[in-house]
């Protein structure tokens, strides 16, 4: 599969609170946080379900990832989506050891499979506090 997705019952807004403390231990930092039912609606658009994009950011990870190859670059930062679904609350991330395959490049790989290890360790913190 492409992505991680765990469950909580707990709201989306408890569940960011959540992954933005378990990403300050890993060093992840968010970057921005894109919340796009209110863009939807702030269109003109009804979208009912909270859905929320973060994207995160490890600096020292970054610089790794960028000086190994700078096409790297094209898949960052991390993205991780908090929202709605089911009468649950999803916390899901693209899994970067999908995107650096596609660069065919091992030591990528290698980096990659510790982000997204750090990441869904993140994410399992969040969805089960």
């Amino acid at each position: 599969m492409f992505h991680y997705t765990a469950e909580t019952t707990t709201s989306v807004q408890n569940a960011i609170a959540a992954l933005e403390t378990s990403l300050k231990e890993e060093q992840f930092g968010v970057l921005w946080r894109f919340n796009l039912r209110e863009k939807l609606k702030e269109k003109g658009f009804d979208f009912e379900r909270e859905y929320v994009v973060l994207e995160v950011c490890n600096p020292a990870e970054a610089n790794r990832v960028i000086s190994e190859n700078v096409l790297a670059g094209y898949f960052l930062p991390c993205k991780i989506v908090v929202y709605e679904a089911d009468g649950k609350t999803k916390i899901g991330m693209p899994k970067p050891t999908a995107f650096m395959n596609m660069l065919e490049d091992d030591a990528l790989m290698g980096i990659a499979a510790d982000v997204e290890a750090r990441l869904m360790k993140c994410i399992n913190r969040a969805a089960n506090p």
